[in-house]
């Protein structure tokens, strides 16, 4: 499960970054790199990292356990 949790790390670094630039600059990169928000492949990546959150969000017990046992 480490990798999910790192696939999830990521995107959440991806939004976090999105929103930071949409925020200071107004700038979507999303949208810069794909060509637009409503592209299917801006969409999907917009898809994921809301998905990423809602798992970050509604499993983070669960991580904490799987986390701890490894620095065990």
């Amino acid at each position: 499960m480490r990798t999910i949790d790192v696939i999830i790390a990521v995107l959440l670094v991806v939004g976090g970054l999105n929103w930071g630039l949409w925020g200071l600059f107004q700038f979507d990169l999303v949208a810069g790199i794909f060509g637009g928000n409503t592209e299917v492949l801006s969409r999907i990546v917009y898809s994921l990292v809301g998905i990423a959150a809602a798992y970050q969000a509604f499993g983070w017990k669960s991580v904490q356990r799987r986390w701890a046992t490894v620095r065990s």
